[in-house]
């Protein structure tokens, strides 16, 4: 295994040379080399820290000599859920269904009670074919055998209509910040009983003649007059007079930790799922984890119709981990080079799964697993609970991968968002000595065969190397590594030979 690795690093350290020659103009000069730039640099550094973690995971299975083809479509799954658990609605504080509205008797038919309403009080009409308009109320009638309360308008609706739903709003003024706030423009609402506006709600303007305005609420003072909200942005003049507005509270599904967590715990258990099929089905692994590919990207399009999922302000909060850097170097100009936060993940991830193969009775229990599982069970090992920590591993690797992949792109496309990951995978723990047949790899292999396919792609975009020529490019490593592969068995075979016909 060793000479396996000092092998991997010298073909590391010979594509990183020949890449500081080929992209140095002249090419002696390597301080020219775009190869060398910080900023190919850190790109590289980001990448490697990425996919490593992936083949880290990928390694553990593939050591019991199974396989999962599943990581791509995990990866993908793994970003949806966290963009779905971290959604945060904006609701109205308050709304009335609409029963029916009348053109002719300019009237809403609505659910509620009438202490609700008022003549002279306002609302906004939503969600019906007509367009949207704030309505003043002249009349209030209720109907109490049909428990609905019918408004007379002044103003007559646009058309007949039986949906929708009103919102009562409150008339309010507008004025831009002097500057001396960290907001840029107040709001001054008046005082309503039970109604509560917290920083990070938002309010929507609406203007009879000049449309409608939703801005962010970034402060909220009480006084006698009423509530002053600061607005995050200046909603500009068009609002600043004859304008009402309504609250739309916010309702955050679950905290961050909470979202994480869970996202992490239904990975595992899809790798316990995994492992299970494996084991007490005895379904192949190939079988099993091609099934979860396609149903984890069926899963991943289905749950967000096919449109793209994002993170929306969590962004700016959760993003650091993925795309912020720790300054090493810089100057007056700001930072020149920095550690990407994710190379940290993967030098603990790393550290963690190595002592844990290398240091641990499971890690021996796994490698005995992968030579021969006949000789593993008769020898007193739970073959099938060390191959469902195998999977769990797996899928609980990918699953951090996942959402650092889904941070660092910002935007989680669900037909492709990690498609042929498990290709990289597969291949950089190939490269970096895992055998397919299992019992054998190492954590620093796979590290180092991740940084030699990143390396590689990375020649590719530099030398202006088709991009349809990548996956070929994959595909000739993996043939390589498992040539290579049984170059070193079929040599190590006659070495034992010849060692035993000696004796």
């Amino acid at each position: 295994m060793k000479g396996k690795i000092v092998g991997i690093l010298g073909l590391l350290l010979t594509l990183c040379l020949f890449m500081t020659v080929a992209t140095a103009d002249p090419w002696w000069n390597p301080t020219t080399s775009q190869f060398l730039t910080s900023g190919n640099v850190q790109n590289l550094l980001s990448r490697v820290s990425l996919y490593g973690i992936l083949g880290i995971g990928v390694a553990f299975v593939i050591i019991t000599s199974g396989i999962d083809l599943s990581i791509g479509s995990l990866v993908c799954l793994s970003g949806v859920l966290l963009s779905l658990f971290l959604h945060v609605d904006y609701l109205p504080f308050e709304t009335h269904p609409v029963v029916s509205v009348s053109k002719a008797d300019s009237s809403f038919a609505v659910r509620g009670n009438a202490g609700s309403f008022a003549p002279g009080a306002r609302f906004r009409y939503v969600g019906g074919k007509a367009r949207n308009r704030v309505f003043t109320i002249e009349t209030v009638t209720e109907d109490t055998s049909t428990g609905q309360v019918v408004l007379v308008t002044a103003e007559t609706p646009a058309r007949d209509d039986d949906s929708g739903e009103i919102i009562p709003v409150q008339s309010v003024t507008v004025r831009p910040s002097d500057g001396s706030h960290q907001y840029s423009a107040e709001l001054r609402f008046p005082a309503h009983e039970g109604l509560r506006i917290q920083p990070r709600d938002r309010l929507t303007i609406v203007n009879a003649t000049d449309g409608v305005t939703t801005q962010d609420v970034v402060n909220v003072v009480l006084n006698k007059a009423g509530l002053n909200v600061h607005l995050r942005n200046d909603p500009g003049i068009r609002f600043s007079e004859n304008c009402s507005a309504y609250v739309e509270q916010r309702h955050q599904r679950m905290s961050v930790p909470m979202a994480l967590v869970l996202v992490l715990l239904i990975a595992a258990g899809l790798g316990l799922i995994h492992g299970l099929l494996s084991t007490r089905a005895r379904l192949q692994p190939f079988v099993v984890t091609l099934c979860g590919l396609l149903i984890y990207r069926g899963l991943s399009r289905w749950l967000t119709n096919d449109d793209p999922a994002g993170f929306g302000e969590f962004q700016e909060i959760l993003g650091v981990i993925a795309t912020k850097r720790l300054t090493l170097v810089s100057n007056a100009n700001g930072p020149v080079f920095g550690i990407p936060y994710p190379f940290f993940f993967l030098i603990v991830i790393g550290s963690i799964a190595a002592i844990f193969l290398g240091k641990t009775i499971w890690g021996r229990y796994l490698l005995a697993l992968g030579r021969s599982e006949t000789a593993a069970r008769y020898s007193g090992i739970n073959t099938q609970r060390v191959t469902l920590c195998a999977y769990v591993i797996c899928s609980t690797l990918a699953a951090i991968g996942g959402i650092l992949f889904s941070l660092d792109s910002r935007s989680i496309s669900p037909s492709s968002f990690g498609n042929f990951f498990e290709l990289y995978a597969i291949a950089a723990a190939v490269l970096g000595g895992c055998s397919l047949r299992g019992g054998e790899g190492s954590i620093i292999g796979v590290v180092i065969g991740t940084a030699v396919m990143q390396v590689l792609n990375n020649m590719i975009m530099l030398l202006g190397v088709s991009q349809q020529l990548e996956f070929a490019i994959i595909g000739l490593v993996i043939l390589l590594g498992v040539l290579s592969d049984e170059f070193v068995r079929r040599i190590a075979a006659q070495r034992r030979l010849a060692q035993s016909r000696n004796l």
